[in-house]
């Protein structure tokens, strides 16, 4: 069979795409945890020294940071200034955790499959399941946080509403229980919409997970 050159350029540079966004994936994650984006969203324009001097860093790596996130314009550089921002844009997407387009969770939630390989590669020999508790931490509460902000927008005012005589029960007063819902942040958004409702947390861990 011959090699088609074009078909292996293209390819190639499709896994060269991926292995890109593998490595952007760890460098969001560090934005994330140090604060870095939340930093950017407040301050406006930054240099590398005064953005590390908000978030308590070692300014020469802030610097390395901040040129790789402008190269794949996860922030916006100024060359005329050296100072780089975040675009309303980019700050909903990476430092409100409220919006609905926040997105470092599921770069959490990547981090998480990462660690777990060890595992998945034993249960592929044994066939055994991997559980939902026996996850990486990342995983879930990258979940909790990618669903968070969903939950917070729809859930008391729209999905409930939308189920037949649901809303009307949790009012007056009715049992709800949390079955393998990660950090319960649905159960706790509506322990505090409709108080008069108790709820409890079951701590059995769903296998399908």
């Amino acid at each position: 069979m011959a090699l088609n050159p074009d078909k292996l350029n293209a390819f190639i540079g499709k896994t060269v795409g991926d292995i890109g966004a593998a490595l952007v994936a760890n460098i969001v994650l560090l934005g994330d945890k140090l604060g870095l984006y939340n930093a950017m969203a407040k301050a406006g324009p930054v240099t590398p020294t005064e953005l590390a001097k908000a978030t308590k860093t070692a300014g020469r790596y802030v610097r390395e940071w901040l040129g790789n996130q402008a190269a794949g314009g996860y922030v916006t550089h100024d060359a005329g200034t050296g100072r780089c921002t975040v675009s309303e844009e980019q700050a909903m997407t990476l430092a409100d955790k409220n919006s609905p387009c926040f997105l470092p969770s599921a770069f959490q939630v990547i981090a998480a499959t990462f660690t777990a390989n060890p595992k998945i590669a034993q249960r592929f020999k044994t066939g055994k399941e991997l559980r939902w508790a026996q996850h990486d931490h990342r995983l879930v509460k990258g979940t909790e946080r990618l669903f968070r902000p969903n939950y917070l927008g729809n859930l008391v005012a729209n999905w409930i509403p939308s189920l037949d005589s649901l809303e009307e029960k949790l009012k007056r007063s009715t049992k709800v229980k949390d079955g393998s819902c990660g950090l319960g942040a649905s159960t706790i958004i509506m322990a505090k919409a409709y108080p008069t409702s108790p709820s409890s947390a079951s701590t059995r861990i769903n296998p399908q997970y």
